[in-house]
């Protein structure tokens, strides 16, 4: 089996957006590859549309239970399990790809000898396979052959994981797999993933077709989801502790985890809640004095985020309570001027 695609599928039905996903992934241009859509747990019919494409193609499609919701990244390691291909890749359930993606990406790894392989992704608000907005995924300067520089640049900057195959002895070699029962597993298991590859390759096409909806679980904002990231985070560093990675990637680490964990939740959580806590600001400025309290003088985060950024940041180190207090000082102000200038 050359290649297995791992869809976690969690309730989908709605819209047709599983079925327009699967359909996509039957149409792939090579023929040595198996489908395997993982049911976490759906309250719809998720399960029942991925056991019709499995009697429909049965030496296609596989589709499987997990009895537990896992999110998705539990749901991607049910289907690594199972997995047989040579290669593995992964696509959301609510996205999809075009026709010839996964043969340019494999066409990509057999001529240079790569283990793991990526391209571009465009955001649609459609089911179409017209080409939306372009949003370029890696850099050039990334590719090749993975010394320790590159490695340190794909660690601050992995890419998405739904537009790469990974070579699938890699992942048994290493058990890598996803964090459990947090939203953006990948934040974590990206960086991880990639410092185990040792030749990484880009085809520079928008391959992937990533659908944006009103209704998108990234489109809300929760205090689960601010904590899911700060565990991301978190796992993210005492992982590169636990494998000895951290001095030779310090300062890559510091700056992703103050970006992920700590700049990130900070001004998601503040933008996105209608009354923030104070116990929660206070929480994620220890976490962040806790793991690198000099992040403030990274060479990544001095050039990384604006003047305005890291003066709120510098309050909110000081003082949650002030920090707080300014920035819906702030935001008052903004929005009388937008509105007597309007």
């Amino acid at each position: 089996m050359k290649l297995s695609i791992i869809v976690p599928v969690y309730n989908m039905e709605a819209d047709g957006k599983l079925n327009y996903c699967l359909d996509s992934l039957l149409m792939q241009t090579i023929s040595d590859y198996e489908i395997i859509g993982v049911d976490d747990c759906s309250t719809d019919n998720s399960l029942d549309i991925l056991k019709d494409y499995e009697k429909k193609y049965p030496d296609r499609v596989i589709a499987i239970h997990s009895s537990v919701n896992k999110k998705q990244g539990g749901a991607r390691n049910i289907g690594i399990k199972r997995a047989r291909g040579e290669w593995i890749g992964f696509v959301d359930s609510d996205d999809w790809i075009a026709p010839t993606m996964y043969e340019e990406l494999l066409t990509k790894a057999q001529e240079t000898g790569a283990d793991v392989v990526g391209c571009d992704y465009n955001l649609v608000t459609s089911h179409t396979m017209e080409v939306g907005k372009m949003i370029a995924n890696n850099s050039m300067d990334q590719t090749g052959v993975l010394e320790e520089e590159k490695h340190k640049k794909l660690l601050m900057r992995p890419g998405s994981m739904v537009i790469k195959v990974y070579k699938s002895s890699v992942i048994r070699e290493h058990n890598l797999c996803f964090p459990e029962h947090i939203f953006y597993e990948d934040n974590c298991a990206g960086p991880i993933w990639m410092l185990h590859f040792n030749h990484f390759e880009k085809v520079e096409k928008p391959l992937y077709y990533y659908y944006q909806f009103e209704d998108s679980t990234v489109h809300h904002i929760s205090v689960k989801k601010c904590e899911d990231r700060m565990t991301a985070g978190q796992l993210l560093v005492d992982w590169c502790k636990q494998s000895g990675y951290s001095k030779t990637y310090y300062k890559e680490l510091e700056f992703r985890f103050c970006e992920l964990y700590y700049v990130n939740t900070l001004f998601t959580y503040v933008i996105g809640m209608k009354h923030p806590k104070l116990s929660f600001l206070r929480r994620l400025a220890q976490g962040m004095k806790r793991e690198f309290p000099d992040f403030q003088e990274n060479a990544y985060y001095l050039a990384t985020f604006d003047e305005e950024q890291k003066r709120l940041i510098g309050y909110h180190m000081k003082s949650s309570l002030y920090f707080i207090m300014y920035y819906k000082a702030l935001t008052t102000y903004r929005k009388y001027k937008k509105r007597i200038s309007g």
